[in-house]
């Protein structure tokens, strides 16, 4: 095999479609090429005796900051295995400098849109042609590039994320985000797209993940791609990251028409705070956003998918409290805590005197310390966003946890309680649902001081929605009289995308 394409996804369910495009686009060159990949799981040496022993000519790698580090030492043993093997890198996390992780000894590294130029890059490989170590590549034209979803595998299909894009590009320059740099957005043929994925429908995918930044962007195609899924049988799920201040009408009615557990929706709030959202350069219509999301809780079956993020420059930890506390009055819907990065790129960089911006240098390349958070707090809101994720974003305490607040402010109180488990735990990793559910158990009654029959009754109510569970040894005592009241089990498909 003469080329291989690979990459380590940060999860088996991952599939990825930058690898297919490029394998779509070799032409002739197809034939002597493979797509294998890997999830940073595996242990390196494995992956580079998987990748060697097809005694490729060429090695192309996607690099991407949760592989970074495990692509460098990666290209380290290949190169000491077998040295003139050519490795070529591509990906986001190579697309702007500096490079932050030492990757040195790759051959080449495409900047950009990769599609056309690998192939390009290949030709030349093989001819001997003198060729740049560092390839800048101007945005292709989607109207050239072959799609890649027939080379979705049937294993892909029957047991992994698929990933689908209708356009790229986006039009907003919020400083954090490496979408931020596109000139554009730029849309594919809508006819040879649902053509497409008619064709993956057919071969039995019913889990669909839109990759495209803002899909709610173009009223008309976000309409015909919703028609595409109300016109087939549940069970399915379509994943799409949405604009949070643009549903016309038209939209609305669609969405309404969804089941339950078949559309996620994932929108960026980031912050509510004007003064923070002008600082980093993003459009905040707070009018507009708290209407939808209104809209989206009360009048829909949509999973709906907030984030937030910890450390903007000039944020403090009360705005971001009041932040929570907002978002948490509109909706009872999944909201996901980040911590702030800086990527390579990014505009987010000229805030870092002013606001005291500090960073490691390291993947994932978090803000460390900013002028208005600490080290310590920063560490402090880490612990919060990861306990908030096991319990709030859980699913499994969903009435019970609400009384660690009650009607009181949700940050606050949410707070307190992560400080509170932490002493008792010292970690925030590899603590069991048991263990999860007896924690609360015992900060409900014993510091909050609630009565016990009340936090039982709640938590059995919560724990036991799902087919299957048996009753926790810490609630025993309350459960003699308890009879479920929504037993049934859960598609699977409205779980968090990576």
């Amino acid at each position: 095999m003469k080329i291989i394409l690979t990459t380590l996804n940060s999860r088996f369910t991952h599939t990825s479609i930058a690898l297919r495009y490029l394998y779509a686009n070799l032409k002739e060159l197809q034939n002597d090429a493979r797509i294998i990949e890997f999830s940073i799981n595996d242990a390196i040496q494995t992956i580079a005796e998987k990748l060697l022993i097809h005694s490729p000519q060429i090695i192309g790698i996607g690099v991407y900051i949760w592989n970074v580090s495990q692509v460098s030492e990666l290209i380290h043993i290949i190169k000491k295995i077998s040295p003139n093997t050519k490795i070529v890198l591509g990906g986001p996390e190579v697309s702007h400098e500096p490079f932050r992780v030492n990757l040195d000894n790759a051959d080449f590294i495409i900047q950009g849109e990769g599609d056309e130029a690998f192939y390009g890059l290949c030709r030349d490989i093989f001819d001997d042609k003198p060729t740049s170590r560092i390839i800048k590549m101007s945005m292709p034209s989607l109207k050239n590039i072959e799609l890649p979803y027939r080379f979705y595998t049937d294993d892909d299909i029957k047991n992994r994320y698929i990933y689908v894009e209708a356009s790229r590009g986006c039009p907003f320059e919020c400083e954090f985000c490496l979408s931020s740099m596109d000139e554009k957005v730029r849309a594919f043929d809508i006819e040879l797209f649902l053509r497409e994925l008619e064709l993956l429908w057919l071969r039995g995918a019913r889990n669909f993940k839109f990759i495209d930044r803002t899909f709610n962007l173009n009223i008309k195609t976000a309409n015909i791609l919703l028609d595409f899924f109300l016109a087939k049988e549940p069970p399915y799920f379509a994943h799409f990251e949405v604009v949070p201040d643009h549903f016309p009408e038209s939209l609305k009615e669609k969405i309404t028409k969804f089941p339950h557990g078949a559309l996620q929706l994932e929108i960026g709030i980031q912050t509510l705070n004007p003064t923070i959202a002008n600082n980093i350069s993003r459009p905040l219509k707070l009018d507009k956003i708290k209407e939808n999301i209104r809209f989206l809780e009360n009048e829909t079956n949509a999973h709906i998918h907030l984030d937030l993020i910890v450390g903007l420059p000039g944020e403090s930890i009360k705005s971001f409290g009041a932040n929570l506390d907002e978002l948490v009055s509109l909706s009872s819907c999944e909201i996901q805590i980040g911590i702030l990065k800086k990527l390579s790129g990014t505009y987010i960089n000229r805030h870092d005197i002013e606001h005291g911006m500090i960073y490691s240098d390291i993947p994932p390349y978090d803000v460390l310390q900013t002028s208005q958070l600490s080290f310590f707090e920063i560490q402090t809101m880490k612990r919060f966003s990861r306990f908030w994720d096991l319990t709030y974003n859980s699913g499994n305490f969903k009435e019970s946890i609400k009384l660690i607040w009650q009607d009181e402010s949700v940050f606050e109180n949410f707070y307190n309680f992560s400080l509170w488990i932490y002493t008792k735990t010292d970690s925030t990793w590899q603590i069991s649902l048991q263990r999860l559910g007896e924690l609360l158990f015992g900060y409900l009654c014993e510091v909050k001081k609630i009565d016990a029959k009340f936090v039982a009754k709640n938590m059995l109510e919560d724990m036991m929605r799902l087919e299957g569970r048996v009753v926790p040894n810490y609630l025993m005592p309350y459960a003699d009289n308890f009879k479920p009241s929504n037993k049934h089990g859960t598609s699977g498909f409205n779980k968090r995308q990576q």
